[in-house]
């Protein structure tokens, strides 16, 4: 079985849980109807980031990305979490870049937290709803007018963009990004798998 490919933006100052929680729900999701594989999970991570060397994230936990942008191979839903090291890399011209050049070949293009700020600034949110931190909502709604910005929600979907609230949110927009792909009876499991509450298409 081909596995779907998901890749996943991290930078200094990332906030953990807005891409580990993405993270553990693409790695630990199991194909009900084949038990048998040994490697039954049909994702495939890929942590990406600008340079390839160790990234310190809020905290200070390093992680070593799978690539750089230059050898990042693509994947079919790419997440682009947040973090305080997003004002940092606000004007970051290669990030953006990098966000607008896969944006065409991703299926599903998902930011967490702040993340958003990214794709706003690469312009791949203009005309179009999303949403953010609820602390950084303001913000974006003054930066980018251009974006129909949307509060009290978990996560927003405009065709193929899905941009999610503050850190945690992150893991609910992964799980209904696991039923849109795989099922609803997929994504179900995969959250009692994590004993993580299950929101189904309920978004608020």
């Amino acid at each position: 079985m081909e596995k779907i490919k998901v890749g996943i933006l991290i930078y200094d100052n990332v906030e953990v849980l807005d891409f580990a929680g993405p993270y553990e729900v693409f790695s630990v999701t199991r194909m009900l109807d084949k038990p048998a594989l040994a490697d039954p999970c049909p994702f495939e991570i890929l942590v990406v980031s600008e340079q390839l060397r160790k990234v310190k994230t809020m905290g200070g936990l390093r992680v070593i990305p799978d690539h750089n942008f230059e050898d990042f191979p693509g994947a079919d839903i790419l997440i682009v979490p947040g973090g305080l090291g997003e004002r940092h890399e606000h004007n970051n011209s290669i990030i953006h870049h990098f966000l607008k050049v896969q944006a065409k070949k991703a299926k599903t293009l998902a930011s967490v937290c702040t993340g958003a700020f990214f794709l706003a600034k690469a312009g791949l949110l203009n005309g179009k709803s999303a949403t953010t931190h609820f602390l950084s909502l303001d913000r974006l709604e003054e930066g980018f007018p251009e974006t129909n910005v949307v509060r009290d929600k978990r996560w927003v979907e405009y065709e193929n963009i899905i941009t999610s609230a503050g850190i945690s949110a992150g893991i609910d927009m992964s799980l209904y990004i696991v039923a849109k792909y795989l099922g609803e009876d997929i994504a179900k499991l995969t959250a009692h798998e994590m004993e993580y509450p299950y929101l189904g298409s309920d978004n608020r």
